[in-house]
C-alpha cells in the first residue's frame, strides 16, 4: 500500500530515476486484486480470506506431501511387505521369523508408519505395549508354522514377561518343559526364570526344581523316557563342563554346579557340601554289581549307605560306598573303641565378644562367624555317643531326600576328574577349575576380581589363585574384604586334607600331578596371606607345615621327577626368605632333568620361574651387586639350551655361550612355528612347548639385548598363533584346536604384559606400548580378569579418561562377558576416589577444583546399562557394588529402592540381605523376616540373640 492508501499494482514497471515513495511488493499472479466486504483493500490471499470466513482449504490442498517422511515410510513399508512375502514362502525358517520380530523395533522408531488418526503417530512411537503386541502377533504366527521350535516359544515367553502375571508365566513354562524334557538349555532358562521370580520364590521350591531337572535328564540319558531321546552333550550339560569345545554344548547349562552354588549363596552350605560328598561316593565308589542299572535304581541302593552313618568324603575314616556294601554282605564293620587321648581341644567358640556394640553389628558378626564354622553337615559322633537329637540346629543335618534327586551318573573320566577339582575349588582350593560361562555370573558375589595381590610388587612372579569372583564355601564377607587364600578353621582344614587323601589314589599321571600341585599351591597361598598381613607367628607354623607337605609329596615315587612340584617347593623357600635354600632346590631339580632342555615344557617353566625370581631379586639388591642376580638369570636360561647336564652358577656367562643359546632358541622357535602347532588339529603338547619356549626366549632377549627384542619375539608368536586362531574372513575360531590355541595365545599375552610392567618399574619407559598390548589382547579376550586388572591399574595413572572410556564403550557394545562392565565401573570409581583425595586435605573438605558430579552420574549410568543384560541383572556382585556405591553417596532412599530391585532379580543371594542389615540397621527386623519367608538360612535368630545378650 502506498502513502495515499491505493492498492499496489502487481505489474512490473520499468525502473524510474525518481526516488521511490514506497517499497514495491511483487505478487505471484498478474491478475488485479479482488475486493470484497471481507477484503476491501484486496490485500488478503485466498487462505486468509477462507480463514476469515471460517472455512478450511480444500482437502487435496490441506495435505501437502512431505517428501522425506514419505520416502522413509515407503522404504519401511517395502521391507514389511518383503518380510511378509518371505515368511509366507518360508514359514519353517525360524531365524527369519526372529529377524521379523527384531525388525519391529526399527519400524516403531519411524514416524507413524501404522498411524491411522491424527495424534496417534506420537502415541504409537512411544508405546511399548504396541511393540510387544505386534511382536507377540508375529511370534504366534511363527509358532503355528513351527510347533516344535523351542527358540520361538522361548522368545514368546520372554516377551510375555512384560505383561503376563507370574502365575500365568509359570504355567506356560511348565507346559514347555513338559513338551521338551530332554532339552538342557531349556531347563537352564526355566531354572533361572523361577530363581529370579521374587513373588513365587522360595529356597525349597527351587531346590526341588533342580532335583526334578537332574533326575529327568538322568532318565532321558538312561533311555527311560522313550518319547524323548537324549540330545548330544547331555552329560556335560548336567555337570556343567565343556571338554574342549562342543558347538551344541555352548548352550547347555551347568546344572549340578549351578545348584551347588545356589545353595551356597542361600546359606545352605551343608546341603551343597552333602551334594558333592554324595557325588564323590556315587561316582568313584559304586559297587560293581550296580553299574549297569539305571540311575534311579542306583540312587535307591545308595540311600541305605547315606543313612547308615558311615563316614563320607572329607570325614575321618571314610572308606566309600563300595567298601561299606561289601562289608555289609559279610556282616558289617568291627567297631573299635577310639583312643580317648587322641581328642584335640575344642576351639573357643565365643560368638559375642563385645556386648556394648550395636545390636545389628553383634548379629552380623555372629551370623558370619557361624557361616564360617558350620558349613559342614552335622553328623552324630559315635565316639561321644551322640544321636541325631543332640544337634542344636536341625538345619545342619542333611537328609537323603535333600540330595537324592540330584545324583547323576558321570561315565566320562574327564568329567569324573572335573567333579573332584570343582569340589576342591568350592572348598577354596585353587585347583584351576573355571566355572562354565552359563553359571559364572550367577556365582559371582565377592570383590576379589579387582584385587591385584602382589602384582604391583612382583609383576613377573605374582601369585594368582584364580577364584573368578565366586566365594568359597562358608564365606559371607562384607564387600571389599580382601579374599586371598586364608584357609578354613581347624575342622575345615582337616576336611580338605581328608578329601585329598581320599581322591588322590583314584588318579594317576597328569591328573594326580595336578591334584598334588593344587594342594601345595593352596598351602603356599596361606603363606602368601601371612606375608601380606605380616603375621610372623602364623607364618612360621604355616611355612613349616607347607615345607613338610612339599617334602612328603616329592618323596612319593611318581613325583620324584615332577618339575611342577619341585617348582612350587623352590618358590615356597624363596617366599619364606630362604634364598640360598631355594637355589639349591632349583639346582637339584634342574640337575635331575639331564639334557632334555627346550623339549620339556615343564623344565622350561621351572627354569623360567628360577630366572624370574633372580631378576626380581635384582631390584631389591644394592646397586653394586645387582649385576650378579641378572647374570644368574642369564646362566639359567643359557644352560636350558645346552645338551650337557645343568650346573650351578659359577660366574659371568661368556658371550659365545649367549650367542649359541640365542641361535638354539631361534631354531627351536622356528621349528615349532612352522611345524605342528599352527596346523589343524594342533597337538596340545606341541603348543604347550611353544608357549614355554617363547616365554623363556622373551626373558632371555630382555636380559641380553633389551625390551625391544623381547617384544619382537612376542609379536612374531602372536601373529602366527592369531592367524591360526582367527583366520581372515572366518570370524572367531570355532574348532576345538582353535579354542586350545586361543588359551595359549592368552598365556603369552600375559607374559608380555608382565614383562612390560616389570620394565616400567625398573626404568623409564612409555605407557603407550603396554596400553596398546593390553587393548589388543582385551579385544580378543574380554573375559580375562588378569588383563583387565592390569589395564585398569595403568589407566588410573593417566590424567585423561577419554581414551579409557572410548575403549570400554567399544568393548561393552560387542562383548558378551560381564567383565568389561565390572571393570569399567571399577575404573570410574578409582578415578572418583582420586578426585576426592585431591579435594580433601587432612580429612577436611577444600575448594573443589575438579567437577565430581559427572563421575557420579556416569557410574550410575554404567550400573544401569550393565544390568540390562540377563547376566548382569542376575549377578549378585554387580548388585552389591551398586548398593555399596549409592550408600557411599548418602542417598538412603534410593539405596533402599536398589536393594529391593536387587531382590527382584537375585532373591537367593544371602549376602545382599547381610549388606542391607549393615547399610540400613533400622530395617534389620524387616530384612530378617524376609529371609525367613523366602527360606534363606538364618543361623542366629533374633530370639536366640536376645538370650545370648542376657547371659
Amino acid at each position: 500500500m502506498n502513502i495515499d492508501g491505493i492498492a499496489i499494482s502487481s505489474k512490473t514497471e520499468p525502473p524510474s530515476s525518481d526516488p521511490a515513495s514506497f517499497i514495491p511488493v511483487k505478487d505471484l499472479e498478474d491478475a488485479a486484486p479482488v475486493t470484497t466486504w471481507l477484503n476491501p483493500l484486496g490485500i488478503y490471499d485466498q487462505s486468509t480470506t477462507q480463514w476469515l470466513q471460517g472455512q478450511g482449504p480444500p482437502e487435496q490442498e490441506s495435505k501437502q506431501p512431505d517428501t522425506q517422511p514419505d520416502s522413509e515410510s515407503a522404504a519401511l513399508k517395502a521391507r514389511v511387505e518383503e518380510f511378509n512375502r518371505r515368511v509366507r514362502e518360508n514359514p519353517r525358517d525360524t531365524q527369519l521369523w526372529m529377524a521379523f520380530v527384531a525388525f519391529q523395533d526399527e519400524v516403531m522408531k519411524s514416524p507413524g508408519l501404522y498411524a491411522i488418526e491424527e495424534g496417534e503417530q506420537e502415541k504409537r512411537k512411544r508405546s511399548l505395549k504396541l511393540i510387544l503386541e505386534k511382536k507377540l502377533a508375529i511370534l504366534e504366527r511363527a509358532i503355528e508354522s513351527n510347533q516344535s521350535s523351542v527358540d520361538l516359544k522361548l522368545a514368546k515367553l520372554k516377551l510375555c514377561t512384560e505383561f503376563w502375571e507370574p502365575s500365568t508365566l509359570v504355567k506356560e513354562w511348565q507346559k514347555l518343559i513338559f513338551l521338551h524334557p530332554n532339552n538342557t538349555a531349556l531347563w537352564q532358562k526355566y531354572l533361572l526364570f523361577c530363581q529370579s521370580q521374587f513373588s513365587t520364590f522360595s529356597i525349597s521350591k527351587i531346590h526341588s526344581l533342580y532335583g526334578k531337572c537332574l533326575s529327568t535328564l538322568s532318565a532321558v540319558k538312561d533311555g527311560s523316557i522313550l518319547s524323548h531321546p537324549a540330545l548330544p552333550g547331555t552329560e556335560e550339560a548336567m555337570f556343567g563342563w565343556q571338554p574342549g569345545f562342543f558347538p551344541s554344548a555352548l548352550l547347555f547349562a551347568a546344572l549340578f554346579l549351578q545348584q551347588c552354588h545356589f545353595l551356597r549363596q542361600a546359606g545352605h552350605s551343608e546341603k551343597a557340601i552333602s551334594l558333592f560328598q554324595a557325588m564323590v561316593d556315587f561316582t568313584f565308589f559304586k559297587p560293581d554289581s550296580l553299574k549297569e542299572m539305571p540311575t534311579k535304581g542306583q540312587v535307591e541302593f545308595f540311600e541305605p549307605f547315606w543313612d547308615s552313618g558311615e563316614p563320607r568324603a572329607g570325614e575321618k575314616g571314610a572308606r566309600g560306598w563300595k567298601a561299606w556294601m561289601h562289608q555289609q554282605e559279610r556282616g558289617g564293620w568291627v567297631v573299635i573303641s577310639p583312643d580317648e587321648d587322641d581328642e584335640e581341644p575344642e576351639e573357643d567358640d565365643q560368638e559375642i565378644k563385645d556386648k556394648t556394640l550395636p545390636r545389628w553389628q553383634i548379629w552380623l558378626a555372629a551370623e558370619r562367624s557361624r557361616d564360617q564354622r558350620h558349613w559342614r553337615p552335622w553328623r552324630p559322633d559315635k565316639t561321644k555317643k551322640q544321636t541325631e537329637e543332640d544337634c542344636e540346629d536341625p538345619e545342619r543335618q542333611v537328609l537323603f531326600d535333600d540330595i537324592g534327586q540330584s545324583l547323576i551318573r558321570l561315565s566320562s573320566e574327564d568329567l569324573q576328574f572335573q567333579l573332584v577339582v570343582a569340589f576342591l575349588q568350592f572348598l577354596g582350593v585353587p585347583s584351576g577349575f573355571t566355572l562354565p560361562a552359563s553359571c559364572l555370573y550367577l556365582a559371582m558375589d565377592e570383590h576379589s576380581i579387582f584385587d591385584n595381590g602382589l602384582y604391583d610388587e612382583k609383576p613377573l612372579t605374582f601369585f594368582n589363585p584364580l577364584f573368578s569372583g565366586a566365594s568359597c564355601v562358608g564365606r559371607m564377607d562384607r564387600l571389599g574384604c580382601p579374599r586371598w587364600t586364608r584357609g578354613q578353621n581347624r575342622e575345615g582344614e582337616e576336611f580338605i586334607r581328608n578329601v585329598f587323601h581320599l581322591v588322590m589314589p583314584l588318579f594317576s599321571g597328569k591328573e594326580k600331578s595336578q591334584l598334588c600341585f593344587s594342594w601345595l599351591q593352596y598351602e603356599i597361598g596361606k603363606v602368601v596371606w601371612c606375608l601380606h598381613t605380616k603375621n610372623k607367628k602364623r607364618l612360621k607354623s604355616q611355612g613349616k607345615n607347607c615345607k613338610k607337605l612339599a617334602k612328603n609329596l616329592l618323596k612319593e615315587p611318581e613325583n620324584r621327577n615332577n618339575f611342577c612340584l619341585w617348582k612350587q617347593y623352590a618358590h615356597l623357600e624363596w617366599l619364606l626368605g630362604n634364598t640360598e635354600d631355594a637355589r639349591k632346590v632349583f639346582d637339584t631339580a634342574l640337575g635331575m632333568a639331564g639334557s632334555q632342555g627346550l623339549k620339556d615344557s615343564e623344565l622350561c617353566e621351572l627354569s623360567l620361574l628360577y630366572a624370574k625370581l633372580e631378576v626380581e631379586l635384582e631390584v631389591e639388591l644394592s646397586p653394586e651387586v645387582r649385576g650378579a642376580a641378572s647374570a644368574r638369570a642369564v646362566h639359567i636360561l643359557t644352560k636350558l639350551t645346552e645338551s650337557s647336564p645343568y650346573g650351578p652358577y659359577t660366574g659371568q656367562v661368556l658371550a659365545v655361550h649367549i650367542l649359541k643359546a640365542r641361535k638354539a632358541y631361534e631354531h627351536a622357535l622356528q621349528d615349532y612355528l612352522g611345524d605342528s602347532c599352527v596346523s589343524d588339529p594342533a597337538p596340545t603338547d606341541s603348543c604347550t612347548r611353544l608357549i614355554s619356549l617363547s616365554k623363556c626366549f622373551m626373558l632371555f632377549q630382555y636380559l641380553t639385548v633389551g625390551i625391544g627384542a623381547a617384544v619382537r619375539i612376542y609379536e612374531q608368536v602372536f601373529a602366527k598363533l592369531h592367524s591360526s586362531v582367527f583366520p581372515e574372513g572366518s570370524g572367531e575360531g570355532n574348532s576345538a584346536s582353535s579354542q586350545s590355541r586361543s588359551s595359549f595365545l592368552e598365556a603369552i599375552t600375559l607374559m608380555h604384559a608382565s614383562l612390560l610392567r616389570f620394565h616400567m618399574k625398573v626404568s623409564v619407559y612409555p605407557l603407550a606400548p603396554l596400553r596398546e598390548a593390553l587393548s589388543q589382547a582385551l579385544k580378543l579376550y574380554p573375559g580375562n580378569q588378569v588383563l583387565w586388572r592390569s589395564y585398569v591399574q595403568i589407566q588410573n595413572k593417566s590424567h585423561s579418561a577419554s581414551k579409557t572410556r572410548r575403549f570400554f564403550d567399544t568393548i561393552t557394545r560387542s562383548a558378551k562377558p560381564l567383565e568389561p562392565w565390572l571393570f569399567a565401573i571399577e575404573a570410574e570409581k578409582m578415578r572418583k576416589r582420586l578426585v576426592e583425595t585431591v579435594q580433601r586435605l587432612d580429612g577436611r573438605e577444600i575448594h573443589a577444583t575438579i567437577p565430581e558430579t559427572g563421575l557420579t552420574h556416569r557410574i550410575q549410568a554404567l550400573f544401569e546399562n550393565a544390568m540390562r543384560s540377563d547376566s548382569g541383572s542376575q549377578c549378585p556382585l554387580l548388585w552389591r557394588m551398586y548398593l555399596n556405591f549409592l550408600v557411599s553417596l548418602g542417598n538412603k532412599e534410593r539405596s533402599k529402592g536398589v536393594f529391593y530391585k536387587a531382590l527382584q532379580n537375585c532373591p537367593w543371594a544371602k549376602v545382599l540381605y547381610l549388606d542391607a542389615v549393615e547399610y540400613f540397621p533400622e530395617e534389620m527386623q524387616e530384612v530378617l523376616d524376609l529371609m525367613t519367608e523366602k527360606e534363606l538360612r538364618v543361623r542366629l535368630p533374633l530370639e536366640e540373640l536376645e538370650l545370648l545378650l542376657e547371659d
